[in-house]
């Protein structure tokens, strides 16, 4: 997808900075905007165009990033930055995007999906609702001219979504030909030739142009945040036994007489662990993102993926407030090595000891655990996201 975000937005004023950038319930608006997109398990790459000067303002406002979002300096209109942008997504090989305003936070998962669906289709899809205010046409005096007849016409929101190429060669084509006055990429889309369809959008989708609408628009975070967001992901895996003289759990090598075989390390702790925490915010499980069958994954150390996932947490405005493992084991002990896992699972979290279980119980001999012949985990983690619960 590509995120527009290099404007100036003067109208809601310069004295505070670029509007993306403003507050609003404690977080930027374009990090705000952008935790929506990447909560869509679709969304496989961001490019997202700011301007030249804003490059510490936006690092500030996003904070770490997954290398899947790229920026670029942005142009002298919208129409100019949304082409670098585009040009930037081709390096990933999109079969579709999407095209948003960073200054439309309130965007909903359910709107970006029906948008993804009619763009699939090989047409341009752009979300919009029926105008239902009576039109003025006013003359130069301020005089009203006319009515103007509303039957048929639509206020055009984002996302809009398009076959990639498409649009991309659309954009091209516009910029060779010197027209640069484009409002938005349906417009460009309609001079190509390439149908639009108009899907559902949503009052609730508002762009933020004026100072009224930050305000607002910080208003109803900080109201939202009366009923914090706190998610919790739950992870389970197994592994079976196989011969061997040691086998790695929670992080920690330990010396057996057998080892657990399975994809990478096949630390079944660090595993329950790395799905708990992609479930927090949807972001699918670790086969997602390390699919077994590949194989630079074969015998990789599993704090990786912790790592990995726990980045994506991140990214999202996350904070890990806890995290419980159990292990599920005739053999080996766990009680030995119980503060080292810890310690360990504290480095790769980021966050204190204090807020870390390590368990260990056994099957009573029943089953396949009971006749040791493997090990399985349990793993619950609670994450704090940014904003409240909608109602």
């Amino acid at each position: 997808m590509v995120l527009v975000a290099a404007g100036r937005g003067e109208r809601a004023g310069t004295s505070e900075g670029p509007k993306q950038y403003r507050a609003i319930g404690g977080r930027a608006v374009i990090a705000r905007t952008l935790d929506v997109f990447l909560g869509r398990p679709e969304i496989a790459a961001v490019a997202i165009a700011i301007h030249p000067d804003d490059e510490a303002l936006f690092a500030d406002s996003v904070g770490p990033l997954p290398s899947r979002i790229v920026t670029v300096a942005g142009g002298a209109t919208r129409q100019a930055s949304t082409l670098l942008a585009l040009r930037a997504l081709k390096a990933f090989d999109p079969e579709t995007v999407l095209i948003h305003d960073a200054v439309r936070p309130f965007v909903s998962s359910e709107l970006i999906a029906g948008v993804i669906e009619k763009a699939g289709g090989g047409t341009g899809a752009l979300p919009a609702l029926a105008v239902s205010d009576t039109l003025k046409r006013g003359g130069p005096d301020a005089r009203v001219t006319g009515t103007v007849d509303r039957t048929g016409l639509f206020a055009a929101q984002t996302p809009q979504g398009f076959p990639f190429n498409t649009i991309l060669d659309a954009h091209e084509k516009a910029a060779a030909s010197g027209k640069s006055d484009f409002t938005d990429d349906a417009a460009i889309a309609e001079w190509a030739g390439l149908p639009v369809e108009i899907v559902a959008g949503s009052p609730d989708n508002i762009k933020l142009t004026w100072a009224r609408d930050i305000a607002m628009a910080d208003e109803k975070f900080s109201h939202a945040a009366a009923f914090p967001d706190v998610r919790t992901g739950n992870g389970y895996d197994v592994h079976a036994f196989g011969p061997g003289d040691h086998l790695t759990l929670c992080g920690l090598v330990i010396p057996y007489e057998k080892t657990l075989s399975g994809h990478s390390d096949a630390d079944v702790g660090l595993h329950a662990l790395t799905d708990a925490l992609l479930a927090t915010c949807g972001a699918g499980d670790i086969g997602t993102h390390f699919p077994p069958s590949d194989p630079q994954w074969k015998g990789a150390a599993s704090r990786i993926f912790v790592e990995h996932a726990a980045g994506i947490v991140r990214a999202k405005g996350g904070r890990i407030a806890n995290a419980d493992i159990t292990l599920i084991c005739e053999a080996p002990k766990i009680g030995p090595h119980r503060e080292k896992m810890v310690e360990a699972l504290s480095a790769m979290l980021g966050i204190a000891a204090a807020r870390i279980s390590v368990k260990a119980t056994t099957n009573e001999k029943l089953g396949f655990i009971g006749r040791s012949e493997g090990i399985a985990a349990i793993a619950t983690v609670s994450v704090i996201y940014p904003g409240g619960v909608p109602a």
